[in-house]
């Protein structure tokens, strides 16, 4: 039987993942029809972006998965009319792209490079960092990416603390957990790095109480939502010395409006959303090997719990 496969995002999202991801269903060996316009009670599988056209399911009756282009599925995950499989892309170039993204900025922070790159006036101004052992940083969120990128701060010398909503047990990490965990994985964070997924329970995880609890003039990387923060509550703590600095990869609205504060405080960096992104060529072999999977009758890879929200 053909697979067909229907691809449900914006029109320049089909222009760049056409040919890849035609290479690697070929590579699979299944028989499929790829295209944009199928009648809705022929698809199989969607290769979906939330903010395509498709948003009711129900017309979908031989769906037997939806494969999100993305890592993010907030916008997805409530929608009742979806009763299929839902996968989340768990991407290993946007894994990569994450790693490298948070531990440039790390390192930033740790060598205090912003004082040799903005401090250009003539001034010999000698100042020595520690050791990355003697740094403490903490990672709130440990899935796919907040592992990696723990993993690779390890790997450094880091002294990493990760936190998570329920167990985990990851070697050379210090792992705390529940809301209980939450306060003592704060204490210690001299770099605080958030990727968290986002989820009514994680809204506002930084708040003002939270951000209190951090050591003072912590430095915050924030590259997983921008609805984890009160960006309230972190304006405060920036203008107060509690945070010495943020570095904010994403936001509550996007892009990032322009009389927003965060443009112009001297203690935030803004990035336009660059930390990492969904890779066309890697990304198409996670959604073909679903499709695979689904042809053979096997488990897919990466699905998500709705109750939980990813």
């Amino acid at each position: 039987m053909t697979a067909n496969i229907l691809f449900a995002a914006k029109p320049d999202r089909w222009t760049t993942y056409e040919a890849p991801l035609r290479r690697a269903l070929d590579a699979t060996g299944v028989a499929y029809d790829l295209r944009t316009d199928f009648p809705p009670e022929e698809v199989h599988y969607i290769v979906y972006a939330p903010n395509s056209a498709v948003q009711d399911f129900t017309p979908y009756t031989r769906l037997k998965a939806v494969l999100n282009l993305w890592a993010g599925v907030e916008n997805i995950t409530g929608n009742e009319t979806l009763t299929v499989p839902l996968a989340r892309m768990v991407d290993h170039g946007l894994t990569q792209g994450m790693v490298e993204w948070v531990t440039g900025h790390t390192l930033r922070y740790h060598l205090g490079m912003d004082a040799d790159i903005l401090g250009q006036d003539g001034t010999w101004r000698k100042h020595v960092p520690p050791l990355a052992a003697d740094r403490k940083v903490t990672v709130l969120g440990l899935g796919e990416l907040g592992r990696a990128c723990a993993e690779t701060l390890v790997s450094l010398g880091f002294d990493v603390t990760g936190w998570s909503r329920s167990a985990k047990e990851i070697p050379g990490i210090r792992c705390l957990h529940g809301a209980e965990g939450l306060p003592k994985a704060l204490a210690t964070a001299e770099i605080l790095i958030l990727l968290l997924p986002d989820t009514p329970a994680t809204e506002n995880t930084l708040n003002a109480d939270t951000l209190a609890r951090l050591p003072r003039g912590a430095c915050l990387i924030n590259p997983g939502r921008g609805t984890l923060i009160d960006d309230d509550a972190l304006l405060a703590a920036l203008d107060s010395g509690q945070v010495g600095h943020a570095t904010l990869d994403v936001f509550r609205v996007e892009p990032l409006p322009a009389e927003h504060p965060y443009w112009t405080h001297p203690n935030v960096t803004v990035t336009p959303h660059i930390a990492s992104e969904t890779r066309p060529d890697t990304a198409s072999q996670v959604i073909a090997e679903n499709v695979r999977r689904g042809e053979a009758g096997e488990p897919f890879l990466h699905l998500v719990d709705r109750k939980l929200g990813y």
